[in-house]
């Protein structure tokens, strides 16, 4: 049964075969041919040039750490060798004399003597943060940096680490304990020495800027590809950069055994689901200490990639060259094609509804079908950008719309409407142009901050149509003690909502009479803003209750002052405030404190 089916196919395949011209037998063949003999010849040709590429990244990266870690070895052992020179010198060898003897007479004239040296030490070696020479008469160091005097040296960690220690021992980074401004430093300690006599209790701590020895080892980093760190042994880190930070090195326990065997080796892991090239450099000064260069390995084989186009253009050319020397291709390909290319120019023309049609299956029309699936895609993200510009537009109006309830809308369209019916223009050009500067600085470009000039207009704006609205219900009066204080930054629309349930609330039970005042003034630092109406006041418990759970209350006026609270609390923190009450003689009186100077931090 098998066979018979297969002899049946064979026939057909046959059948086929002859059924075609010459032209073409000889055109397919002519085809495969190259496409064979350029497909062995690019992937023989990509695979020797990329193993050949690879070795090369790989030696390349692996000499660029052992570069580095010279440079840093080279830095380590000039401080050490500063600390040399510092003890060979006379102003040294003098303080050591009264050391020695238990002199502290001449502690000051010491002091002075010393001040040379340590700044020729600096000069000598700007890495160098700080110089400390602790001594049982006393600390000698740089008078114009700030020794920290509740630190003493002899009672630190680092006196602790090194008691024991004769010779010079460096320390990983970790925050300058002895030195004011809490610096993040690399101490070099050792004791120091006299005439021969290395037991003297005094002890050199040269500290070392952290943050300026990454920026000479990231310096040897070509095109920024590496994320150098130094861990010890035990994979502690040495020094604390962007790139470790993120990295919690200390729960790797794949790259803890690699760094226990690391010593001038190269090996891939991967951090943050990225595969890296680990180059590892073990330091000649600090034996425990390895320097390790991360670089990606999809930047490393960045050459690779290129070849690999190269090859693939290459590739398509002798393709191509065979499409025009085959006439029957072209007979049979080129008037598809023709027609997709009149399909791409619509497209240019943002005609995106235009479709590729065809009833054969062959490779073109697969490729015609692939550009209609692209159409697709291109439509539906065209789609979802309308659908994003949408909703950015709409949460730039929504600072605007979170404050102004409907009903102010229609009531302020309908008092245009009928003003505009009774001829009174210009009332109704007011009122256009008052609804549109509230707008414009409700919006305010899509900022969250105002000037304080720029939000009493704003108030001023929003009174202004409401006075039309409610002729003769209220007045409106501001009252800047300190016009400077009009350029000072605030929340947008901070102050509307709690004139806007003065009229909408404290007004609600009269006709007219009602007055707001707003005064601005500064209180020690911070910028004072008074807010106070005589409408029908308030309950306080409720809404103080309200806003200590959290919640919104009822009361359209709690609501206000909770949503105003928590917008302060998240701009400022708790360096501003707001305190509210009725007055005796009516009304609601609402203090808000906001920060003049300083940065605005946000909390939350």
């Amino acid at each position: 049964m098998t066979n018979s089916w297969l002899a049946r196919l064979i026939m057909r395949l046959k059948h086929a075969y002859y059924g075609i011209s010459f032209k073409r037998r000889i055109s397919a063949a002519f085809l495969l041919f190259i496409a064979l003999a350029t497909g062995v010849v690019g992937i023989s040709a990509y695979s020797i040039a990329s193993k050949e590429l690879q070795r090369n990244a790989f030696e390349s990266s692996q000499e660029a750490v052992v570069k580095t870690t010279q440079i840093m070895d080279d830095k380590l052992y000039n401080v050490s060798k500063t600390v040399r020179s510092i003890m060979l010198s006379d102003a040294y060898k003098m303080m050591m004399q009264d050391v020695q003897s238990n002199n502290i007479s001449n502690y000051y004239v010491h002091l002075s003597g010393m001040q040379y040296i340590f700044s020729q030490a600096v000069f000598n070696e700007p890495l160098i943060e700080s110089i400390l020479i602790a001594t049982p008469i006393g600390d000698f160091y740089p008078v114009l940096q700030r020794r920290a005097q509740n630190q003493s040296f002899y009672e630190s960690n680092l006196y602790y680490l090194t008691e024991n220690n004769n010779g010079g021992l460096w320390l990983s980074g970790h925050t300058d304990v002895l030195f004011t401004g809490e610096s993040r430093v690399l101490s070099f300690v050792t004791k120091g020495t006299h005439d021969y006599y290395s037991n003297t209790n005094v002890y050199f701590i040269v500290n070392v800027n952290e943050s300026g020895l990454i920026d000479i080892i990231n310096q040897n980093s070509p095109k920024n590809d590496n994320n150098y760190l130094i861990v010890d042994s035990s994979g502690g880190e040495v020094i604390r950069t962007e790139w470790s930070s993120r990295q919690n090195l200390g729960r790797d326990e794949v790259f803890l055994r690699q760094v226990a065997e690391a010593d001038n080796r190269s090996f891939f892991h991967e951090f943050d689901d990225t595969e890296y090239l680990v180059n590892s450099s073990r330091s000649k000064i600090v034996d425990n200490w390895i320097l390790f260069g991360m670089q990606p390995k999809n930047k490393l084989l960045a050459q690779m990639m290129k070849v690999q186009r190269t090859v693939g253009v290459i590739m398509v050319v002798f393709l191509l060259a065979a499409l025009l020397l085959s006439n029957k291709l072209t007979s049979v390909l080129l008037k598809p094609l023709y027609r997709l290319r009149r399909l791409m120019r619509d497209v240019e023309n943002n005609r995106l509804t235009v479709r590729f049609e065809s009833k054969s299956r062959d490779e073109v029309a697969q490729v015609g079908f692939q550009f209609n699936r692209m159409l697709d895609e291109i439509t539906r993200l065209i789609q979802d950008v309308r659908e994003s510009e949408a909703g950015k537009r709409e949460a730039q109006m929504r600072a605007l719309t979170a404050q102004m309830e409907p009903h102010f809308l229609y009531n302020t369209l309908n008092t245009i409407y009928c003003k505009s019916v009774m001829g009174e223009y210009q009332e109704v050009n007011k009122m256009i142009m008052a609804l549109s500067q509230m707008f414009q600085l409700g919006l305010s470009g899509g900022k969250d901050w105002n000037t304080l000039e720029d939000e009493l207009s704003h108030v001023e704006q929003y009174c202004a149509i409401q006075g039309m609205c409610y002729e003769d219900l209220f007045e409106y009066q501001v009252e800047v003690l300190a016009p400077e204080l009009l350029t000072c930054n605030v929340p947008k629309i901070l102050l509307q909502p709690i004139v806007e349930n003065s009229i909408q609330h404290g007004f609600r039970d009269r006709g007219s009479g009602g007055l707001i005042r707003l005064s601005v003034n500064e209180d020690e630092g911070f910028l004072h803003i008074v807010i106070e109406d005589n409408g029908v006041g308030m309950d306080e418990d409720k809404v103080r209750a309200g806003m200590k759970l959290a919640v919104q209350p009822d009361s359209k006026k709690g609501f206000a002052l909770y949503n105003i609270s928590n917008r302060l609390n998240l701009y400022y923190g708790d360096k501003a405030r707001m305190e509210f009450h009725s007055r005796e003689a009516g009304g609601v009186r609402t203090d808000l404190w906001i920060p003049i100077r300083g940065e605005v931090q946000w909390h939350g």
